[in-house]
């Protein structure tokens, strides 16, 4: 039987080596969230953090502990809309990215 690699760790990977990816994701997440799909919005930041700023800075920089922030991020996780946003900024500081949203208006 072949071995294949985590998809987390793929991801995690792919994350780190193309900024164009990460930022990918991070657009993703925020897409989502506004979409109302949370749970794979926050699997998807919890992954994006792992991949570039890690947990223990990004209890450092929110002054939240890092064991809140896995739960926040779980995908049963139920963070404050001023926490997420918090997680965003430090995030979008990371990646040195902006977010912008535009509407698209249906017929």
């Amino acid at each position: 039987m072949a071995l294949t690699r985590s998809f987390k760790k793929t991801v995690a990977e792919r994350a780190q080596r193309d900024p164009a990816f990460a930022q990918a994701l991070l657009d993703e997440a925020a897409t989502l969230f506004l979409n109302g799909e949370p749970e794979a919005a926050r699997v998807i930041l919890r992954d994006l953090v792992n991949a570039t700023v890690g947990f223990e800075e990004l209890s450092r920089e929110t002054t939240k502990p890092s064991k809140s922030l896995h739960r926040m991020l779980s995908a049963n996780g139920n963070p404050s809309m001023d926490n997420l946003a918090t997680i965003f900024t430090v995030i979008r500081a990371k990646l040195g990215v902006n977010i912008q949203v535009h509407a698209v208006h249906k017929a």
